[in-house]
C-alpha cells in the first residue's frame, strides 16, 4: 500500500483538512527516500490473542545506496516505533503520519539500512482505553522475526508519550529481546498520565543489563519529567550503568521533536548490540 492511496478518502473532507493531510503525507514520501512503505497484517491467529494492538502495521524498509548490493539473506537492524495516545484508532494512517516525523531523523542520520516498523493501538473500548501491552507487542515481534531478516542482537525500541511508556512496559517484561531502549517523554502506569505501574522495581530491576536513554521536556504538563526521572534513577540504583537520561529545559511534552533530530540519538541507539541473556 502506498501512501498515494491515502488521497482517495479524502474526498468531501474541508479543504484545509485536506491540504494537511496532504502535506503528511508528502512529507511521509519523501522521508521514505522512495522506499516501498508497506501495510502488513499479523497473523489472523496470533492477532485473535492481542487484546489492543490493532492487525495491520507500518513496515518502512530504511534502505542506502549499498543495500542493492548486499545480498538478500542479510539480516538487518530492525526499530519499533510506537505512538502517543493521539495515535490510537483503527485508522492505519494516523501510524503512518506519526512515524513520519520519526523518518526524518532517521533518513538524515543513519546511514545503514534497516527496517521501521510503526504499530498501532487501538481505541480500546469506554471501560478499558487502548494502551500499549507487552503481550501484544511480544506477539508482533516474534512475527517480524520470523518473515523478516533481522538481525535479533539489534532490534531497538523508541516511542512518543504513551509510546514511551510503551518502551518501558514492554522492555520492563522483556528485556532479554532488545538492544536498547528510548523512552521519549513517557509515563509509568497503564492508566494514563496520572497512574504509576506499582511492580516498577521489577521493570527497573530487568532493565539494569539494557542501555536506556530517555528524554523529557522540564515543562511537560501532560506527563511530568519526574517520571523519566525516577524510572532512571531506580534502574541505576539498582546497579543499572547503561541508564541515562535528557531533560531539555526549555521543552514541554513536544520534547520528541527534538531527541529524533539529534545526530547523537542516533550514533548511540545503532551502536548498541544487545548482551547476551542472563
Amino acid at each position: 500500500m502506498h501512501f498515494r492511496s491515502m488521497s482517495k478518502r479524502l474526498n468531501n473532507r474541508p479543504t484545509n483538512a485536506v491540504l494537511v493531510v496532504l502535506a503528511l503525507t508528502l512529507c511521509l514520501n519523501s522521508v521514505a527516500n522512495s522506499a516501498d512503505v508497506e501495510i502488513r497484517q499479523l497473523p489472523a491467529d496470533a492477532h485473535s490473542k492481542c487484546r489492543f494492538l490493532n492487525r495491520g502495521f507500518v513496515l518502512i524498509p530504511h534502505l542506502t545506496e549499498t543495500t542493492a548490493a548486499t545480498p538478500d539473506s542479510r539480516r538487518m537492524p530492525l526499530l519499533v516505533y510506537l505512538h502517543g495516545a493521539g495515535g490510537r484508532g483503527n485508522d492505519i494512517g494516523k501510524a503512518q503520519v506519526n512515524v513520519a516525523r520519526f523518518m526524518r531523523g532517521l533518513r538524515q542520520h543513519v546511514s545503514e539500512p534497516c527496517f521501521v516498523v510503526a504499530p498501532q493501538c487501538g481505541k480500546g473500548s469506554p471501560d478499558a482505553m487502548g494502551i500499549w501491552q507487552p503481550k501484544d507487542l511480544d506477539l508482533l515481534l516474534n512475527h517480524l522475526t520470523q518473515t523478516l531478516s533481522v538481525d535479533e542482537n539489534r532490534v531497538y525500541l523508541t516511542g512518543n508519550s504513551m509510546g514511551g511508556f510503551g518502551c518501558w512496559a514492554w522492555a520492563g517484561e522483556s528485556h532479554n529481546r532488545f538492544a536498547a531502549i528510548a523512552p521519549v517523554v513517557g509515563g509509568l502506569g497503564f492508566g494514563g498520565p496520572k497512574d504509576v505501574f506499582p511492580e516498577l522495581d521489577r521493570w527497573a530491576r530487568n532493565l539494569t543489563s539494557v542501555p536506556v536513554w530517555a528524554f523529557h521536556g522540564a515543562n511537560d504538563r501532560v506527563v511530568p519529567a519526574e517520571r523519566s526521572e525516577r524510572m532512571v534513577k531506580l534502574i541505576r540504583d539498582l546497579g543499572g550503568k547503561k541508564a541515562k537520561l535528557t531533560v531539555y529545559p526549555d521543552e514541554g511534552h513536544g520534547a520528541g521533536a527534538k531527541a529524533f533530530s539529534s545526530a547523537e540519538f542516533y550514533t548511540w541507539l545503532f551502536g548498541c548490540r544487545r548482551a547476551k541473556p542472563r
